[in-house]
């Protein structure tokens, strides 16, 4: 894989992550939602109008855009295993942004998951 190609993909894939972390920023401030009849309309208003899931929304659609380019280029077989790399940063933005605890047993599957997408990288 060439070095513009997989940045593509990371461009995308670091996308994909980022708009997971903007939507539970933005869960984090509406609190607990509830979709009952009586509530509907009124958490629907509230979740699209909150600034953060706007943005990871946002994020969504340009990382979309940019994995149609990517598979235009890239085998499936070769670029979807990448998406992987969001479960690393999200581990480790989750553990700074909003204090997760990353767990030793979390740090060896994250390792595998690096070795694993290095040696797809390779193939």
């Amino acid at each position: 894989m060439s070095l513009f190609n997989f940045c593509l993909i990371l461009s995308g894939v670091l996308l994909n992550a980022t708009a997971q972390l903007f939507l539970k920023a933005g869960t984090n401030v509406l609190g607990h939602l509830s979709f009952n009849r009586s509530d509907i309309l009124t958490t629907i208003l509230r979740v699209g109008i909150e600034p953060h899931i706007i943005g990871g929304l946002t994020c969504y659609v340009f990382s979309v855009l940019i994995w149609i380019v990517a598979l235009s280029k890239v085998p499936v077989s070769i670029a979807y295993p990448m998406l992987s790399i969001g479960y690393v940063v999200n581990a480790a933005a989750a553990w700074y942004l909003f204090g997760e605890a990353i767990s030793i047993q979390k740090i060896a599957g994250i390792a595998t998951i690096i070795l694993g997408v290095y040696l797809v990288a390779k193939s």
